[in-house]
């Protein structure tokens, strides 16, 4: 990896929506039962702000959190990643939210996540406290669709940053659909609706199926037309990604598609997981450092499957990125050396041999 780039200058992504302190057990099992917690942080947009970062990229965190001691140790611990946190807010009457989990995959009935984050900090996130100046001049922005169901406010704010506007970043759009947070039943037509106005989009097969009931990568194009780029995430089958033609790497959709896509298919790498949590984030972090780079579509999406690789074997949300030459000769395999791929914990040391006989 790259060194944290200088954060003076433009960014070349803001990563906007909010970050909470979690709380990690001490021991497996039901939080009923454990008997101690590490403090960290979560959040899926500044875990893929700290990833870029990681990577080299100028980045910026733009959230909301409290006047509080939680709200300091956000700040210094994004900020300690080499984020621009210049433009977080600080609110004088509300909490930073904090919320408490086990280490089961979220897939898994056996996973446990108790939130303290109604009426936070971040829920205050709207067009009058977040100034849309703070995103301008991004290359990217990513969001994602929990932003949208924190509060009538933020959901509004979600909807001004992806209306079309000139100038306006190319914008990232992660639906993590947590359904917890939707109690409405309105989730399928907000998410729909707001990627539909993104240029990238990153789904879930699975949550796709939840949502729209249509699990089939074609299926969910037909879907969602509209963006450039349509990146479907099938776990451990890999990633199918969807580009319109003629489309360049970083330009903004121009409307629905019309004209036939590009479609790329890549396989996962074998992992063997030491932690499920944040992967998602971290495929996203991949495969935008891929396309600040202006790299194809296949090194965009082995990229992402290799920084998620990175947190899948670690403990935490959050993994130190493979070094870019070493995450470049991987992604440049080819497709057979590529599937003999097993990565382990460790692995994104330079010195560590990752295939397998």
């Amino acid at each position: 990896m790259s060194g944290p780039a200088p954060v003076d200058a433009a960014p070349d992504v803001v990563c906007l929506g909010e970050s909470m302190v979690t709380f990690l057990p001490s021991l497996p099992g039901r939080l009923a039962d454990v008997p101690s917690f590490t403090r960290a942080i979560g959040g899926a947009e500044s875990n893929v702000a700290c990833s870029l970062a990681a990577a080299g990229h100028r980045v910026r965190w733009v959230g909301r959190v409290g006047r509080d001691g939680f709200g300091d140790h956000l700040v210094d611990t994004i900020g300690g990643h080499g984020v621009d946190v210049t433009a977080v807010g600080r609110d004088p009457h509300r909490p930073t939210g904090v919320y408490f989990r086990t280490d089961e995959d979220r897939a898994t009935d056996a996973h446990e996540v108790v939130y303290y984050r109604a009426g936070s900090a971040a829920s205050a996130m709207s067009p009058a406290t977040v100034p849309y100046d703070s995103v301008a001049g991004a290359r990217i922005l990513h969001v994602t669709g929990i932003t949208a169901a924190l509060s009538a406010d933020c959901l509004a704010l979600m909807r001004e940053l992806t209306a079309p506007r000139p100038g306006r970043p190319l914008v990232s759009f992660d639906v993590n659909h947590r359904p917890g947070l939707w109690r409405d039943g309105s989730a399928p037509s907000v998410l729909l609706d707001l990627a539909r106005r993104a240029d990238v989009v990153f789904v879930g097969a699975d949550e796709a199926e939840r949502l729209w009931g249509v699990g089939d990568p074609a299926a969910i194009r037909a879907v969602l037309a509209e963006p450039a780029v349509l990146v479907v995430k099938r776990g451990a089958e890999g990633a199918v990604a969807f580009e319109r033609c003629g489309v360049g790497k970083e330009a903004p959709r121009s409307g629905p598609a019309t004209d036939t896509d590009t479609v790329t298919r890549t396989p996962a790498p074998r992992v063997t997981v030491v932690s499920p949590v944040g992967a998602g984030d971290a495929f996203a972090a991949g495969f935008l450092s891929a396309t600040l780079r202006g790299l194809g579509m296949t090194a965009r999406l082995r990229h992402g499957h290799l920084v998620a690789a990175a947190v899948l074997t670690v403990p935490g949300d959050l993994a130190a990125p493979p070094r870019r030459g070493h995450a470049d000769r991987l992604a440049a395999l080819d497709d057979a050396a590529w599937g003999t791929l097993h990565l382990g914990p460790g692995w994104t040391g330079d010195d560590q041999e990752v295939r397998t006989p």
